[in-house]
């Protein structure tokens, strides 16, 4: 089975390529300062760029997790990174994970469309039969933008590991293979232009 790779995957609204230390940490440290972003994630805040860069040098090379940048489609500029993650190509279950949207890429079209892309490639172009999507059970925006994006809860896995020094209580999500054509028609429905108005406001939901 198909592992991953450093693909690039190119939306109207955002482009997801391999995450490159050099080129995306200067904007990429400007733009998480907010010690909230970091809040759930499992390193962070960072007191310098150059502390920050060298954590990214190290993701850079890594194979699992494989971290991508999003970039903006209009300026190019990066607006946050993610990764694939706890890859098992034999059972063919995949995780997307470490997200961190900066503050001009969350609530915006593009921050769904980059998930549209990323669950894309896993079951169609992987051909994965399961996806998860895994959080702080305490992390409510990302329990909700779970359930608005298609994945269905499963569960909380209790004191399931230790983050920044505390036990972290996981909220365990998932979509499956057998579900993605249905999942798939309500992100295009939901990303097409005639879905919002000329002021750029939604139409229909997503997740409705």
């Amino acid at each position: 089975m198909k592992r991953p790779t450093r693909v690039v995957l190119e939306g109207r609204h955002v482009k997801i390529v391999p995450l490159i230390a050099a080129a995306h940490a200067p904007v990429l440290y400007a733009g998480s300062k907010d010690v909230e972003l970091w809040r759930y994630l499992f390193n962070g805040p960072y007191t310098d760029e150059a502390e920050f860069r060298a954590w990214l040098e190290g993701r850079e090379k890594s194979e699992d997790p494989l971290f991508f940048t999003v970039l903006d489609g209009a300026s190019g500029a990066a607006a946050g990174y993610c990764s694939l993650m706890r890859i098992d190509a034999v059972h063919r279950v995949i995780e997307v994970g470490n997200i961190l949207y900066l503050p001009c890429l969350q609530r915006t079209v593009g921050a769904t469309e980059a998930m549209y892309l990323l669950a894309r490639y896993v079951f169609e172009d992987l051909g994965y039969r399961r996806y998860e999507w895994k959080c702080d059970a305490l992390n409510a925006p990302s329990r909700r933008a779970a359930l608005r994006l298609g994945f269905t809860f499963e569960g909380i896995f209790r004191q399931h590991m230790m983050v920044k020094g505390k036990n972290r209580d996981t909220a365990w999500y998932s979509m499956l293979d057998t579900e993605w054509a249905a999942r798939k028609q309500a992100f295009e429905e939901w990303l097409s232009p005639e879905n919002f108005d000329a002021e750029g406001k939604q139409k229909n939901p997503l997740g409705r």
